[in-house]
C-alpha cells in the first residue's frame, strides 16, 4: 500500500511563508510546514511545466 500525498494546498504554503517573514515561526517549523502544505509537489510542477519567474522591478 503505498501513501499519496494531498493535493498542495496554496494558503497554507503563503500562510507559513507570511509567518516565517514576520518572525512569528522559527525556520526549522516553517520548512516543516511548507513540506506539509505540498511546496516540494508545487516545485516540482513549475519546473515539469517550464515556469520560469519574471523579473521584479
Amino acid at each position: 500500500m503505498s501513501f499519496e500525498r494531498p493535493v498542495a494546498d496554496l494558503a497554507k504554503l503563503v500562510l507559513a511563508w507570511q509567518e516565517f517573514e514576520s518572525g512569528d515561526q522559527a525556520p526549522g517549523r516553517v520548512l516543516a510546514d511548507l513540506k506539509k502544505a505540498g511546496l516540494p509537489e508545487v516545485l516540482k510542477q513549475l519546473v515539469e511545466s517550464g515556469w520560469t519567474p519574471s523579473p521584479t522591478a
